[in-house]
């Protein structure tokens, strides 16, 4: 027996629901301005029909038969679709006829880690679906904020991925700032001169968090140029020159990441070189104390091989002499020794 669909009105209350959780927002602008309230996806073909109107769809982890709607609504390549069905790309931009396909991965900081997300991103004449995955990062706010700017979002999609793709920029600084916050945090534990093997862990957790955020930045210049010089049937050319500030606020944050990544490296070379000072210091005071305590230990030896004809056996005040003597060597060693360094 086959599942009830979710795009079936006629679904069970839990189909229903968990289509009502996919599904964030389905809108129609026209000329710049939302048209009611917000449609099915059955209502989505009518839609495109309208003069001067693009939808804007928002979905969040959809299942196959979501997908499969939503590629027979908007006639999306199967090759893209199949990249939304896996959570694990890269960002890159791609071209599929009419239509584009972009992977940007977002970044926010909760709980003292940066946690990763992707967002997929169909952008075509006449449409833009958002598909989220592993981010609770919501576009609400972008939404919002385009359709207090009618006069922008007339422009069409373009404005309206210019839009997410800032928003999803934005976001990145912030976590730049708690991993500088982090950081400085960690460079105080590294110089307080002793060896604590959780600090250099946690300074190889950052590097590698650094790593994969500039990961996900450095895709987005080559796709804000790419957007910038090709695809004129979406992004107009009155829309381009937003994308390049886009491009000059991950280049700044870029610059933030190598500069963080940099002082991370000097802050490890530092630290490693300090516990390696550290453990010359032990081996200085053990070779010193060793050295003071190897002459008494061979006067003692001596004493211990009981000859009879061992000097001064016979004299009361050798035993004594002897502990003096010694007292007195050991003190002239560790005068010296004290006054190198070595203790």
């Amino acid at each position: 027996m086959n599942e009830p669909s979710l795009l079936d009105t006629s679904a069970t209350g839990g189909s229903a629901r968990a289509y009502q959780a996919m599904v964030m927002k389905c809108v129609a602008y026209t000329n710049g301005r939302r048209m009611g309230k917000d449609i099915g996806i059955e209502q989505i073909s009518e839609a495109l029909a309208r003069d001067n109107t693009f939808v804007w769809l928002g979905l969040r982890e959809p299942n196959g038969a979501l997908l499969d709607k939503i590629q027979e609504e908007f006639g999306l390549h199967e090759l893209a679709i199949e990249d939304t069905r896996s959570a694990h790309q890269r960002p890159k931009l791609e071209e599929y006829g009419d239509s584009l396909f972009l992977v940007v991965q977002t970044a926010q900081f909760y709980r003292n880690s940066v946690q990763f997300g992707e967002t997929h991103v169909f952008v075509g004449p006449r449409f833009i679906v958002t598909v989220r995955h592993g981010t609770p990062l919501s576009f609400s706010k972008v939404r919002e904020r385009c359709e207090n700017m009618p006069e922008s979002l007339a422009k069409g999609p373009g404005f309206a991925l210019y839009a997410l793709i800032d928003f999803i920029v934005d976001n990145y600084m912030p976590v730049v700032d708690s991993l500088q916050e982090r950081f400085e945090r960690l460079e105080e534990d590294v110089f307080k001169h002793r060896f604590n093997q959780q600090t250099l862990e946690k300074l190889y957790d950052l590097k590698h968090e650094l790593l994969l955020l500039r990961g996900a930045t450095t895709p987005l210049l080559d796709i804000c140029n790419e957007l910038m010089r090709f695809h004129g049937n979406i992004i107009g050319q009155d829309i381009q020159f937003y994308y390049r500030d886009i491009s000059d606020h991950v280049k700044r944050i870029n610059q933030a990441i190598d500069g963080m990544r940099e002082m991370l490296t000097a802050a490890m070379h530092v630290y490693l070189a300090m516990v390696t000072v550290g453990q010359n210091e032990i081996v200085k005071r053990l070779a010193g104390w060793g050295a003071i305590l190897a002459f008494p230990t061979m006067v003692f030896s001596l004493y211990g091989m009981n000859f009879k004809t061992m000097p001064e056996l016979d004299w009361p005040y050798s035993y004594p002499t002897v502990l003096g003597v010694l007292a007195l060597a050991c003190a002239l060693l560790y005068g010296k020794l004290k006054k190198a360094g070595w203790l």
